[in-house]
């Protein structure tokens, strides 16, 4: 099987994997029914902290960016680089696609039909980390934690780095809860993404443009035995 290696069509697959994300991420919040665990976390933020979901998406991949390069141990100037490159469209895309889903009407659909709605964005999403973890271009920062924590630390399971990966916006989304007494895009959507998005993700990998394989750049950790 040929690799793809040329820069120029991964360059066009880490494009349609910011715009499947985006739209993805901006219709799960639509439907209300439970958004992946990072989009749910920053809407509770936003509602929070009272500042646009975009900005808030923003400055949340800013923080982010920031723990990435603690994570690799050392200063990284290209990874710093293309997360900030891949939050400056990204965040804002959630925010007005979002408004173009409410728009159609997404929120005014039936229970089952949103639930099904629901369901693909989760699904989109997932396929589009894949897609662009795979280019390993620039990714966005939420999703470089998982690539780093999957192969510096967890020996390549999307399963493991995906989970460990949700503790800073699990944690974010229990303080806000705290300190407004309300939940927004947390549902039953959020629990099939904390439970089957890194499974997704490793099925993507190998069933979604397959051609197209891990251009890994982190140095695994040395293990010493126990």
């Amino acid at each position: 099987m040929t690799h793809i290696t040329d820069f120029r069509q991964r360059f066009w697959f880490l494009v349609f994997s910011i715009l499947l994300n985006s739209a993805g991420n901006a219709l799960t919040i639509a439907t209300n029914l439970g958004s992946a665990v990072w989009t749910g976390s920053s809407v509770n933020l936003a509602n929070w902290i009272h500042v646009s979901l975009g900005t808030t998406l923003f400055i949340y991949g800013i923080a982010v960016t920031v723990l990435n390069q603690l994570m690799l141990g050392h200063f990284d100037r290209r990874r710093f680089i293309s997360n900030l490159l891949y939050i400056i469209p990204f965040s804002y895309l959630v925010e007005f696609i979002g408004y173009f889903w409410a728009w159609v009407g997404i929120a005014q659909l039936p229970l089952a039909i949103r639930l099904v709605v629901n369901l693909v964005g989760l699904l989109a999403v997932a396929a589009a980390v894949s897609i662009y973890q795979r280019c390993n271009l620039i990714q966005h920062p939420n999703d470089d934690l998982s690539y780093i924590l999957r192969f510096r630390f967890l020996h390549g399971s999307a399963i493991i780095a995906q989970w460990t990966s949700y503790l800073p916006p699990l944690t974010i989304i229990v303080v806000s809860f705290l300190a407004t007494g309300q939940l927004r895009a947390i549902g039953i959507g959020t629990i099939f993404a904390l439970v089957a998005q890194g499974a997704i993700m490793g099925w993507s990998d190998k069933h979604v443009f397959p051609n197209l394989k891990h251009h890994v750049d982190v140095p695994q950790a040395s293990h010493h035995a126990a």
